[in-house]
Parts: structure tokens; sequence; C-alpha cells
């Protein structure tokens, strides 16, 4: 996580989970660190959608008994708890609930949304804190801000405008649900700006001690890990952490992806970043976790680790030796030529043979990395000419089998999806150790500890300052 950045996880990653995106590369997990995640705009209609409930909500708040369920005349109008005067109500959870169902992709049972809704109403609970405090701060996020974000998501993943608002309506999802998570996301990385201040910058004397550091445990190992994790109110009753946790385990098991559901639940400040913690060193994390990651394969996904104040899910994603990781860097570019309709490779319509007869042109007369470039603004620039840097030992086996021996210079074959057809071309190769840690890469390091030791604290302080009125037994 980088405070650099506005905020990460949540919205890219429910992008691509709704399958608008289909891409040939396999982008290393640093690159995939650095994307930039935004929330879009309420409209006005939002806004009248939303603003009467509230109002309704917080009126019968005010004179309910608070041992008692409220109805509102609507199951979904209950209120679930009021949180320093503020109401919880059961439609948010059951909003946040579908958000989840539709992120993950996965047909989760009502069985397992039961499992779910006590750490759902605890993470609401949390935001509502959040917000609060972003608001006590006069902290904001623009309107232009948050349109430029969203039209940058929109283009980055080949989407038409509207094309977010459009499926989250279709799937049933109010807007609304997601605006509001990453609006707390994008005001927090703000308020904690604030809170760390100078403190914010690594002095050149933190960075040298940090760099001394690594090279005393040159030939150690270090893992490239992403986390979830699940605090414990009461560490005497951490039932239904557990019982949350085991949940959240079995979904990921069962292919739900790890980024979405870190960004979703994770309570570390690593959820920012779709739970990634980048690579770290033993003497980094707690130790019930380097026991667990030690034995773990690669993408396995781990049983409930229990730390200090919760549980931890990890996944390891990558294991090296401090000092040593040879690899090859590619520079490439590519074109894409984008189908107006999903591919049936039985049934192609004339468009889509013509774009094909288009690529295979192209692959015959391209012969550099700048007349590639203009083929792709020509096709419309649907997907970026330069997709960055990429570490040709992490990218997918079949880019790997592509990309390795293809000169420099020279365009793949057309490389067929049901969106479109992406053309490759190397335009470089370096090899690079990638266990040398820069100095701008230990400052990053630095301060995601920082950060999240300083999140942490905050947490804990807007806990205890809260009045938090709970008005179901079930909930955290």
């Amino acid at each position: 996580m980088r405070l650099s950045l506005s905020v990460t996880g949540s919205a890219l990653a429910l992008v691509v989970a709704l399958g608008s995106v289909t891409s040939l590369i396999a982008a290393p997990s640093a690159q995939a660190a650095n994307l930039r995640h935004h929330h879009q705009p309420q409209t006005p209609q939002d806004d009248a959608d939303t603003a009467a409930p509230a109002q309704e909500e917080t009126s019968t708040a005010k004179d309910s008994d608070a041992t008692q369920l409220e109805p509102l005349g609507n199951k979904q109008d209950t209120i679930i708890a009021v949180i320093n005067g503020q109401p919880l109500t059961q439609r948010d959870v059951d909003n946040r609930g579908r958000l989840f169902v539709l992120s993950t992709g996965l047909p989760l049972s009502e069985d397992i949304m039961q499992r779910l809704r006590p750490q759902i109403i605890r993470q609401l609970i949390d935001e509502r804190l959040r917000t609060q405090e972003i608001l006590s701060r006069h902290i904001n996020v623009s309107p232009e801000q948050i349109a430029e974000a969203i039209s940058n998501i929109e283009r980055r993943n080949g989407m038409e405008p509207n094309t977010l608002r459009n499926r989250l309506a279709q799937d049933g999802v109010s807007l609304t649900t997601l605006i509001d998570q990453i609006r707390v996301q994008i005001g927090w990385m703000q308020v904690l700006r604030q809170e760390l201040g100078a403190k914010a910058r690594m002095t050149s004397l933190e960075i040298a001690q940090r760099q001394e550091a690594l090279s005393r445990q040159q030939g150690r190992p270090e893992y490239l890990i992403s986390e979830i994790f699940v605090p414990v109110a009461d560490p005497r009753h951490s039932e239904n952490e557990l019982k949350f946790t085991e949940t959240i385990i079995q979904e990921l098991r069962r292919g739900a992806p790890f980024p979405i559901v870190a960004a979703q639940f994770s309570q570390a400040q690593s959820a920012l970043d779709g739970g990634s913690m980048g690579w770290v060193q033993e003497d980094s994390l707690d130790p019930e976790v380097v026991a667990m990651v030690r034995q773990m394969p690669e993408d396995a996904i781990s049983n409930p680790i229990k730390v200090a104040g919760g549980y931890v899910i990890a996944t390891v994603l990558g294991k090296r030796i401090i000092g040593h990781q040879p690899g090859t860097l590619l520079d490439a570019r590519q074109a894409f030529l984008p189908f107006s309709t999903p591919l049936n490779p039985q049934a192609p319509t004339d468009q889509q043979r013509q774009t094909l007869e288009k690529a295979v042109r192209l692959t015959q007369t391209a012969h550099s990395c700048d007349e590639l470039t203009a083929a792709n603004k020509q096709f419309g620039e649907v997907r970026p000419s330069n997709p960055g840097e990429l570490q040709l030992e992490r990218l997918n086996p079949q880019m790997q089998q592509i990309l390795s021996g293809l000169p420099i210079g020279r365009p793949t074959r057309p490389l067929v999806s049901q969106e479109g057809i992406d053309i490759l071309m190397v335009c470089g190769k370096k090899t690079k150790n990638f266990a040398d840690r820069s100095p701008s890469e230990i400052a990053d390091q630095l301060l995601n500890e920082r950060v999240e030791q300083t999140a942490r604290q905050l947490d804990r302080d807007l806990h205890r300052r809260a009045v938090i009125d709970m008005r179901v037994a079930t909930a955290p």
C-alpha cells in the first residue's frame, strides 16, 4: 500500500471479476499493486434514492427501545446498530453481501451469507467510524477527481462509459454500495497522510539501516505474501471470527479471487492493495505466519492462523533467497483489435472475420514497436500500447512460451480471445536480480509498515471513543 495512490483494491478488482477484461498477460504482482482504483461519482438521482431511507431511520432510532429490532415498514430498513447516532440498517448489510457475491463471481448460498453477516456488520461499523473521522477532519474528494478516476478505470479496462454502473444495476447491486465503500478508502488514506505528517517521509539513515539489515540476511528466504486479517474483538470469545475466517477460506479454495476478497473483508491496510504485502522477510512476520508459509506451496490458501489481535489467511505467491533472484525483464508493446460482440468460435460474425484479416495483415506489415503502437491507436487504444515492464518468469506459461523465444521487433501471431485479438511485440530484454532493492522500494516497505501501525492504532482509538448501540444479538 502506498500513500501516493488514491486507493487500491475494490473497484478495479470488481471490474475484472465482472468479466469486462480478459488479459492475455498475467501482470507481475508489483504492477498489480500499483494499479489505481477509484470510485464513481454519485448522481443527484443516487442521492435522492438514498437520502429518504437514511432520514427515516434516524428519526425512528431516537424513539426506539435499544433492545428491540426496529421495523420501519420494510424488513430491509430494520436498524442493526447506531454508531455515534448514525444508523446501520439491514439494507446496508444486504447490499454489501450482494456486492461480495457479484465481485467474487461465485454462487454463495444463504447459509454462507448468514455466516458472513456478523463480519459484514463489523466491517460496516468500522467504515461508519472511519467516515465520521474523515468528516471531522473536513476531508473531501472533489466530484471532478472522482469522475476522472472512474473514467480512467473504464478506459484502462476497455469499457465504454457507464459500463460499471450498468453492470451493477443489471445484477441488482446498488451503485452507492460500491461508492460508499471506496469513498471511505480514499478518505481514510488522506486521514493517514495527516496522521503521519512528516513521518511519511523516510530518511536516508532509515533506508541505509534497512539496507544493512537486508545485507545481513542474504541467503535467508523471503516471501511474496498476500494476507486477509480478521480482527477479534474479544480474545476470550473468538468463535464468530473463527467461523467467518473458515468460511472465507472455503470460498477462496472454491475459486474466489484473493485480491477481491481481501479488498472486501480484510481489516489490514494491505486490503487497499488486494491483500498484497509485497516481498517480506521472516523477521517482519508473526512467528505463527512464518511457521505456516515455510511449508506452504505457492498459490495455496492457508488454514486460519491465530496471531495477536485476530486471525490471518495467507497465500504465498513466490519464494526466493534474499540477494539472489535472477530474471528477465521485457519491454513490450501491444495492439488490440476489439470485437463488437463476444466471440462464439463456432459462429464468428462478419466483423470478427474482418478483424482477424486485419490482424493477420498487421503481423505481416508491423516491423517495429512504433508501428505497433500506431496501429493500436488506430484501433481505438482499447488496451494500452505499453503494458509496462513484464517479468518473463511471472507470466502465465502460455505467454512465457510465446514471448521467451520471440525476436525483438517481430510481432506474435494473432492471439484471439472472446473480446478481440491481441498482437504483442518485444522491444527489449534485460536480465535483472529482482532480489536487489532500490532505495525507493525500501522506502515503500518502511512506509507500509508505518502506515499499518498508525491505522491499527487509530482504529482502536475510534472504537474506544465511540458510542455503539447494537440492536441485534448476532452482531459482534
